[in-house]
């Protein structure tokens, strides 16, 4: 119970959140990020146990790290850095999240599986192709993130065949956006700015966090 409320808190808190973005008043939003990832690492620790409990816990808690890094980022280039660190860390705990996942039997469909995998390396191609002549002493930094978040898209993507429904939905909608919102933030940040970059990179970086929680916790729930 105290759980599920923590997470109706934790959409409350980001509707107003990126409301505060919208009508432009940055200053007061840089105090309220802080706590965001917090309801959902409330959320989660107070379900049952389950046996990925603290492997999930652990993604948050890197990503709120990145979070608070990264509100300095403006002010010297050290921050950017350590808050990708950070990130590239979540998302190889949630790889490890993923590969750990409970399996049911289902029917893969070859086709969509390999158009699929073929999206993802074209999206990476792209992206890098994009960005590299624009990054400077970052090329390896990005290209190994770059590299890692592709890596969690494909585990959730493969966990889409063989996990049940509709966490599958959840867990690899999360993915998407995740992969969206570090592709618009990279965009706005080494290509050129994007329109309403702010709203449009913390609407689906906690869309992607707060669909990931639900999936993996339906997995996980007791029958």
């Amino acid at each position: 119970m105290k759980g599920n409320l923590l997470l109706k808190s934790f959409i409350g808190f980001s509707a107003i959140y990126l409301f505060v973005i919208l009508t432009g008043r940055e200053d007061i939003a840089w105090f309220m990020k802080p706590f965001l990832i917090p309801f959902l690492i409330l959320a989660v620790y107070n379900q049952e146990y389950f046996t990925t409990k603290n492997i999930l816990l652990a993604a948050l808690t890197f990503s709120w790290i990145g979070d608070i890094i990264l509100l300095f980022a403006d002010t010297a280039e050290i921050y950017f850095i350590l808050g990708l660190i950070a990130f590239l860390i979540s998302h190889i705990v949630y790889i490890i999240l993923f590969s750990k996942q409970l399996k049911t039997i289902r029917k893969k469909n070859k086709a969509i599986y390999w158009i699929g995998i073929t999206a993802i390396i074209v999206y990476l191609m792209v992206m890098l192709a994009v960005l590299f002549p624009n990054l400077g002493d970052l090329k390896i930094p990005v290209f190994v993130y770059a590299m890692v978040i592709s890596t969690m898209l494909l585990f959730a993507f493969k966990g889409y065949f063989i996990w049940g429904k509709p966490a599958n939905n959840y867990i690899l909608l999360g993915a998407v956006f995740f992969v969206t919102s570090d592709s618009i933030l990279a965009f706005n940040k080494f290509y050129e700015p994007v329109i309403w970059s702010s709203f449009f990179i913390m609407a689906t970086y906690l869309l992607a966090q707060y669909l990931i929680v639900i999936g993996i916790l339906k997995l996980n729930q007791k029958k």
